[in-house]
């Protein structure tokens, strides 16, 4: 190989490990966990919001205890205070929806509740350090800035 050559790929190396690295810093900025949970029944662990393209998933730590009721329901707040019933806790059988994939009509979010549609409680929260914007909420602000220019 020739010194030209030489050049050629290791400065290609430099521009692949530069895009390698980069990939994985904007994986990692898109993970975002919240405060312990707190509340009358739900009052451990915490969640993690995180992306995979367009899709914003929730998922409970390992330490969250699914409170003891009749129907325990993920919740979500933005930061308007409008209030987002989700799925339940608890699927037949033994199964659990650990991960949720958040609906698009959710534009952020600033607190995860735990919350009972049978008796309707809040069994507990947490919250995020600010509100975690989700891929839907990007796609319309970006569109409200061209907009508005």
């Amino acid at each position: 190989m020739n010194g030209n050559n030489l050049f050629k790929v290791g400065f290609l190396s430099v521009i692949a490990a530069t895009g390698l690295f980069m990939a994985s810093n904007s994986f990692a900025a898109d993970v975002h966990t919240t405060s312990k949970f707190e509340g009358v029944k739900a009052n451990t662990g915490k969640a993690t919001h995180s992306r995979q393209g367009n899709n914003d998933t929730l998922t409970w730590s390992d330490e969250f205890k699914i409170p003891d009721t009749p129907a325990p329901h993920w919740q979500v707040v933005d930061s308007k205070g409008n209030v987002f019933l989700l799925q339940r806790l608890k699927i037949k059988g033994d199964r659990e929806n650990r991960t949720i994939t958040i609906p698009s009509y959710v534009h952020d979010i600033a607190k995860v509740q735990i919350y009972c549609a049978w008796a309707e409680a809040l069994l507990g929260e947490a919250s995020f350090a600010k509100p975690v914007m989700t891929a839907a909420g990007e796609h319309m602000h970006s569109n409200s800035m061209a907009m508005s220019r």
